[in-house]
């Protein structure tokens, strides 16, 4: 199991490793087959321009477009877009076994509202015209708990920014975590930023999971160890 190094055109971006390793244990056949079929027909093409409008990106006649960053197992993915078929979920995942598990719940499914990116979300959100994404979801995002690796945490100043220029006006951040000081660091960066109302009014607006919430094996384990997690959202203002 190899640790994943980023690469000097990625340092060229100014961006951080958002996420460490690439591999877990060897797929299986099945797995590597969607790898090499599915994977191809359902990622986004980031070597043609971001059509206009984005939804042109589905088969099916969607509505509205929410991305997720970091779908691991794909659950509150998969969930999401059964439950809201006109709504295009464009996931990103660049951990291969999360990637296959959720190409088999696709293939399974047969959701025809779900496009993917299997490496660094910034290289997407750059991609994307301005105010084209309705939502965004970032769900128990590695916490890089160590204060000296704080600075790879998803959220940061350059990451709200880019944030901001895809969401449509009103549009939805939805970040959940059980992780206190990630709780408290996304909340800061948020009001510094200045862009994002956060929408909670009482403590059950961000204790409460968010509606038809499907939870997550990262949340399972939180309840498992103890600890509680918060769910907030913010408004582009």
């Amino acid at each position: 199991m190899r640790e994943f190094t980023m690469t000097e055109e990625r340092r060229s971006r100014s961006t951080e490793a958002f996420y460490g390793r690439r591999k877990g244990k060897p797929l299986r056949n099945q797995q590597v087959e969607s790898i090499e079929s599915l994977l191809p027909l359902l990622k986004v093409d980031l070597e043609t321009p971001a059509p206009k409008p984005l939804a042109a990106l589905f088969p099916a006649d969607v509505k509205s477009i929410r991305l997720e960053i970091g779908f691991g197992g794909g659950e509150h993915l998969v969930h999401r877009a059964a439950e809201n078929p006109s709504t295009g979920f464009i996931g990103v995942e660049p951990f291969v076994n999360s990637m296959a598990k959720l190409l088999g719940a696709v293939k399974e499914r047969e959701l025809m509202n779900i496009r993917l990116y299997d490496d660094d979300a910034t290289q997407l959100l750059d991609w994307l015209s301005n105010e084209c994404i309705d939502h965004i979801d970032l769900l128990y995002p590695d916490p890089w708990p160590k204060k000296k690796h704080w600075k790879r945490r998803f959220v940061s100043d350059v990451n709200l920014a880019r944030f901001h220029r895809v969401l449509k006006p009103g549009g939805k951040f939805c970040f959940a975590s059980d992780i206190d000081t990630y709780i408290n660091w996304t909340l800061q960066h948020c009001a510094r930023h200045g862009g994002f109302e956060w929408t909670a009014k009482t403590s059950a607006d961000w204790l409460a999971p968010y509606d038809n919430w499907p939870g997550t094996r990262y949340e399972n384990k939180a309840k498992r160890e103890g600890r509680s997690s918060a769910y907030l959202t913010f408004l582009k203002v």
